[in-house]
């Protein structure tokens, strides 16, 4: 579609301006802003950037959740022929000096008091920053900083300058071109300085598009925006399709009510990362450990039912009278309040992305009704890559090439792809472009995965993250850490797994617990705890994660290819690992290279066959301070299967 989003803004707004555009709850109570009041808003804010300078080309800082003000604002500076950056509302403010600095920004738009304390604190280090404005004023009366402003005052002057210059804003969003760029998303930065992903109009639009049309998506669906704008699968979902379609989004109060939000919303398409599912199952396990034996007994039968007949039925095949019957049963007593529960019974469309998810984890949703599939993409790919059509969703792969979107494997694994959603390059960075774009338009996605026999993509790690085993009774065996830690994950009592044994004897793993999780199931144990660092050291707590770590290694034994992966040795982490800390992205992945440096004692120590290592880290609290955590972790072994084929 040869388009840009203010046209695709200006067409809801046209045929059908009293249609809901977005939703916010405020006060718990939810508050709509209709498709021409949406217009009407990106005009004002359109026409107030413009007064106080923001030129066509110039890059517009944008920082907090997701608010109808913040996504106005975005529209207004593409209005415009500006460029909206998004950046993380969590992120602290070091991190945002690279890209403000890297990007030139002048024009800063934020949600709150909290984001315009964070740009005053860095402000010495981005001394072009001329304009902060916030969206709620709240705590904000008495700052007296040159360049602080509210939208509000922005949006009046804006009306003023619009009755004043009636065609003006008209005349800005014709001069747009689809080819012009639209936005610009920075990398998590997992090695280095992140990388400013520079998208047009175009391959944004395109990918929606794409999208879409795959899964005949309408004006009728309504979707929660609840995760980072900043992270493009948000943005994909939430802005890009919001405006190609023109369904209704949704905007959480805080992220303390996202559950309760999405429970009143039922959204009809939903997107969340795994990390997001496994929260909601385990949340599911808990309140289910503490329901009455009938109850319990009842929901482990059906489950077992589900887990029997439902992905069959969820993949459009018999599954005979009795498996009719029984799942029916099952949809009564279990399954159909289970999706009430969770905020899911409307949900036609589910996706996940972002990380590979576990197969139990996958399963599970699917067997209870909910069409959870999964996609391929990246920030530089405009995300759709690769969708499972409705009827073909498999854990193990990620679904087929999508429309306009070529792939094909390189000698080393990696997946190569070309696609109109391509990035047009990283800002100001030719030679970061140049390592992932070919001359001739392929893009180095590095990942390793193959095309299999039906035409899926599958997905096996990094290429940089494959390793092979070296020593021991397993030389040579392929080691693939995402997916050992993936597996380990779909255990509710577990949070975080960080799994090293490349170019080594055997594979070890880290673990973080999941607090909520296991300190209930401590209580129903009676076992008593003062924190976090004191249950995680529990004896009790170590046979709970051994059994689960020893579930999984007689999987992997099953797995010929992977069965030289399982886990010999663990130990049970004294923190939570933390993006704050450096220990994962933004985006919730765990930086493996920078964890193994930083925690080299504990690495070395699970090699050695030490029973126990003493370790103090330094954490960073919410409030910028500092402190310590220290204690004297244990480590165990688990035991380890021989391969199925070779046990025959």
């Amino acid at each position: 579609m040869q388009t840009t989003f203010p046209r695709l803004l200006l067409k809801h707004a046209s045929e059908r301006p009293s249609a809901p555009a977005m939703r916010e709850k405020e006060y718990g109570i939810w508050q709509t802003t209709s498709w021409a009041d949406m217009a009407q808003m990106v005009e004002h804010m359109a026409c107030g950037l413009h007064q106080a300078g923001l030129t066509r080309g110039e890059h517009m800082v944008v920082v907090g959740s997701n608010r109808p003000r913040l996504y106005a604002t975005m529209l207004a500076a593409q209005s415009l022929g500006a460029i909206p950056i998004p950046l993380y509302q969590d992120a602290a403010g070091p991190e945002c000096v690279f890209p403000l600095n890297n990007a030139d920004v002048r024009f800063c738009v934020v949600e709150d008091q909290e984001q315009v304390d964070k740009l005053l604190e860095i402000r010495e280090q981005c001394p072009q920053i001329s304009h902060i404005f916030f969206d709620d004023p709240r705590g904000l009366r008495k700052y007296d900083e040159p360049g602080l402003a509210s939208l509000e005052e922005l949006l009046a002057a804006g009306a003023v300058f619009a009755k004043q210059h009636p065609g003006f804003y008209l005349d800005e969003v014709e001069k747009a071109h689809t080819d012009d760029v639209g936005a610009m998303f920075f990398t998590s930065g997992t090695t280095g300085n992140p990388k400013g992903v520079v998208h047009t109009h175009n391959s944004l639009i395109n990918r929606a598009e794409a999208g879409a049309l795959f899964d005949k998506l309408t004006s009728h669906e309504d979707v929660l925006a609840y995760l980072p704008p900043a992270w493009i699968g948000q943005n994909i979902f939430s802005y890009a399709q919001w405006l190609y379609c023109g369904y209704v989004v949704n905007c959480p109060e805080s992220a303390a009510t996202v559950t309760i939000d999405l429970k009143e919303v039922g959204p009809t398409y939903y997107f969340a990362p795994p990390r997001v599912f496994e929260g909601l199952l385990t949340s599911v396990m808990i309140r289910m450990e503490d329901a009455g034996v009938i109850k319990r007994n009842m929901f482990h039968y059906f489950m077992d039912v589900a887990r029997k007949y439902g992905p069959t039925k969820m993949d459009g095949k018999s599954i005979g009278l009795v498996g009719e019957v029984l799942y029916t049963l099952g949809n009564f007593f279990v399954y159909g309040p289970l999706r009430n529960n969770l905020g899911m019974s409307r949900v036609r469309v589910a996706y996940t992305a972002g990380e590979a998810i576990g197969p139990d984890l996958f399963s599970f949703y699917r067997s209870i009704g909910v069409n959870l599939k999964q996609l391929y993409g990246s920030t530089e790919t405009a995300v759709f890559v690769c969708l499972q059509p409705d009827h073909e969703a498999r854990a193990d792969t990620v679904g087929v090439p999508c429309a306009g979107v070529e792939i094909k494997v390189a000698d080393n694994g990696e997946i190569l792809v070309k696609s109109p959603g391509l990035l047009k390059g990283y800002y100001k960075n030719d030679a970061a472009t140049a390592e992932v774009l070919t001359a001739d338009g392929w893009y180095h996605t590095s990942d390793a995965g193959f095309l299999d026999a039906h035409g899926h993509l599958k997905i096996i790690d990094r290429v940089k993250d494959v390793g092979r085993i070296k020593g021991g009774s397993n030389d040579g065996a392929m080691f693939a850490p995402k997916y050992v830690e993936n597996k380990l994950k779909f255990f509710p009592h577990i949070k975080e797994v960080v799994a090293y044994g490349d170019q080594r004897e055997k594979v070890c793993v880290m673990i973080n617990i999941d607090m909520e999780a296991v300190g209930n199931w401590a209580e129903r144990q009676n076992l008593p705890y003062a924190g976090y660092t004191d249950l995680a050291q529990k004896p009790e707590v170590y046979q709970l994660i051994k059994e689960c770590v020893e579930k999984v290694n007689a999987d992997l034994a099953a797995d010929e290819l992977l069965a030289g992966s399982q886990v010999s040795r663990f130990l049970v982490l004294h923190k939570e690992l933390d993006a704050d800390d450096g220990e994962l992205t933004r985006t919730n992945k765990v930086r493996r290279g920078f964890i193994a440096e930083k925690y080299d004692a504990l690495v070395g120590a699970l090699y050695n066959g030490a029973t126990e290592q003493f370790i103090e880290t330094v954490v960073k609290f919410e409030d910028g301070r500092t402190g310590s955590v220290s204690a004297t972790l244990k480590l165990s072994d688990a035991k380890t299967f021989a391969p199925v084929g070779k046990a025959a």
